[in-house]
Parts: structure tokens; sequence; C-alpha cells
């Protein structure tokens, strides 16, 4: 079954809608037992890094996410903080992340950007694909909705699996074997999101 976290945090209930509508049965759950037979994990997150560190710790899930990710290798969905979550560390707390990817979570560098875009980055981004992925399949010329002020930055290039611009080229998507994450609201994002959930939910 494809479980999505409750750990406090996240859309939960817009996620397993948007999934309902693609055709893919879920659950929402933080019982112990549902997480520890699920056959993929949808991994939410939203506001600050340290308390969705935090919240999943309290949860008392962590241990089983990690052995659903890392040793029976299970397909897992991070969306947004999720996705940072991933990562070792985040530029916006102190806590270290889960450390499934090599990398970290950085703040946009208004440095950088030429036209001194606004900061949190809020709206629509069209995403470019810099690999192959099940997760991208019908995903022609597609857009995400976003709403952050803070993105991954892999240690790895082969993790990256799709980037947007926003006053500069910046991560929106890993891919790592089983693991795969999403800095944009597939829930918010209409058929594109839709798409993407169901790519997830039929195809790893």
């Amino acid at each position: 079954m494809l479980t999505i976290v409750d750990y406090g945090v996240g859309n939960l209930h817009s996620v397993k809608n948007m999934l309902k509508k693609a055709g893919v049965i879920s659950i929402i759950s933080n019982s112990p037992d549902e997480v520890a037979n699920a056959s993929k994990l949808i991994l939410p997150g939203m506001g600050a890094f340290d308390n969705c560190m935090e919240k999943l710790d309290e949860s008392g899930l962590r241990q089983i996410v990690e052995q659903k990710a890392m040793t029976e290798k299970i397909p897992v969905l991070g969306i947004c903080v999720g996705l940072q979550m991933f990562m070792e560390s985040s530029e916006e707390g102190v806590l270290p992340g889960l450390g499934w990817v090599k990398g970290r979570t950085i703040r946009f560098n208004p440095e950088k950007m030429r036209d001194r875009q606004k900061i949190p980055n809020m709206g629509w981004n069209e995403i470019t694909p810099k690999k192959d992925s099940r997760l991208l399949q019908n995903l022609e010329d597609s857009r995400f909705y976003f709403a952050h002020s803070f993105h991954v930055q892999p240690e790895e290039i082969k993790d990256e699996l799709m980037t947007a611009h926003y006053g500069y080229e910046f991560t929106v998507g890993i891919e790592k074997d089983n693991l795969v994450g999403v800095q944009f609201h597939p829930e918010k994002s209409h058929r594109f999101g839709m798409q993407l959930l169901k790519n997830f939910g039929e195809n790893y």
C-alpha cells in the first residue's frame, strides 16, 4: 500500500486527494505497523526544516521510515521540505538531515539573481529534466507550483533529476536509486501534479 507518512506536518489530505484523482489508492497513517507494511512511502513536509526533523523524531516513525528507505529500499517520494530532509543538512536550521542523499539545502542567493527576484519563490515554474525517469513520463513541457525560500544542492550531479530557473538555475528534483524528491507541490499543480503522482503510484 502506498502510505503517506503522517508525522504531524504537510498537506496530507491534499496529496491523498490528488492521488485519488489520478486513480492511485493510498492511505495516510501515523501507525508504526502500517508504515512498516507500506510498499511505497510519501514523506511530505512544510514549514521550517528543524521543525520537520523534530516532528519526525517525536512521531516515533523515523527508524521505521529509514528502515523502509535504506534497507528495504522501497520507493520513497519526498515533497517540499520532505525532499530537503533527504539531504545531510540545511542552512535553514541546525539539525542534521536524514543524510540519504549527499548534499545540503541552501537559501536562495539574491546576489546571483540578476533581476533581484523576491524570496520566497511563490508561483509556477517550468521544469527541465536532467535525465530519463519513470517519474517524468508524459510530463513534457510541464510546470509546477512552488512556495519556498530554500532549495537542495546535491553533491553528486548524477542525483539531480530536474531543475528550474528563478534568478538562476537550481535543483528541484532528486532521484537516487529508490529515492525521489521534488521541491514543488504536486498536490497544488493541477494536471501536471496529478500525472507526476500517478507516475509514482503506478510506475515505481
